[in-house]
């Protein structure tokens, strides 16, 4: 892959954490408060019926079992960790929590992958992670064991989705929305007797809180996963991973344009660093980079 091809990937892969990253804002600010499981089944399960209504493709043979475990590792599990941490922490502080997925990627690649552990990764997931913290971790940030607990899980939950995802790669002819709408619908189904059987469904909806699901199905989970898929395709794993810095980076942009908080210099100092870690991990991407995620037999 060329440079300006590499760069142009990225950035459009780049586009969706930078998505999940409003998902602390419009969580806190449209939803219904303390309802994770049935946040994540609306923005999942609608999102992926349609694909599946669109593109009439359903898996065959082994990838019945591997949908069904990409489909809770990278939307039904993320997802609830993701509205369980935006729901006790605030955005910036949640988000920061969850960017150790490139570690966590960098880990399983050498193990799944056989994908060398170079310094330079390391140096950008140190450098990266130091750069969230600068630009969250302001006096008072609130900390809740909980939100921790769910950003760690949530973290865990997608660089494992992420890797497989590479691992496997895609059935042969079956194209990036059926696979988009087969793990969407899987992570929708999952949740679904869990937000039934302990949320239940609210006495009424505003108006907001329809506009925040709409966005968050629509945008958060179709186009998003079908912008993330395409680069975990066409990326490194890692390189993936570290794309994921967006989310933090919109959250606290977010909360400064939104929410009026203030930005300090170490929060732009934070910025720029973050913005180094991915362009550091990117570097030499050109020659180390795979070609598109192979596809499979439907056996």
């Amino acid at each position: 892959m060329s440079g300006q091809r590499l760069a142009v990937t990225s950035a459009v892969t780049a586009l969706a954490p930078a998505v999940w990253g409003t998902t602390y804002l419009v969580t806190t600010e449209f939803l219904p408060p303390d309802r994770p499981l049935l946040a994540s089944v609306l923005r999942a399960l609608p999102a992926g019926l349609i694909l599946l209504l669109v593109t009439r493709t359903l898996p065959k043979g082994i990838w019945w079992w591997r949908a069904a475990v990409l489909g809770v590792l990278n939307i039904g599990a993320f997802f609830y960790f993701l509205f369980l941490a935006a729901y006790h922490l605030p955005g910036g502080v949640a988000a920061l929590v969850m960017s150790v997925q490139p570690m966590i990627v960098l880990v399983l690649s050498a193990l799944l992958l056989n994908d060398p552990i170079r310094q330079r990764h390391v140096v950008s997931c140190l450098f990266g992670a130091a750069g969230v913290g600068l630009l969250v971790l302001q006096p008072g940030a609130g900390l809740d064991g909980i939100g921790i607990a769910a950003g760690l899980l949530g973290a865990l939950s997608m660089a494992s989705g992420l890797v497989l995802t590479k691992k496997w790669g895609r059935p042969d002819g079956v194209g990036l929305l059926s696979f988009t709408g087969w793990q969407l619908t899987v992570g929708g189904l999952v949740l679904t007797p869990f937000a039934l059987a302990r949320e239940g469904l609210p006495d009424h909806l505003t108006w907001s809180n329809i506009g925040g699901f709409a966005y968050l199905g629509v945008i958060g989970a179709l186009v998003a996963y079908a912008l993330w898929f395409r680069g975990v395709a066409r990326l490194p794993a890692l390189a993936v991973s570290f794309l994921a810095f967006a989310s933090p980076l919109c959250a606290t942009v977010l909360g400064y344009l939104v929410l009026d908080e203030a930005l300090r210099p170490l929060q732009l100092l934070g910025a720029v660093a973050v913005i180094g870690a991915v362009v550091l991990a990117q570097s030499r991407a050109v020659s180390a980079s795979a070609p598109r995620v192979r596809t499979t037999s439907r056996g």
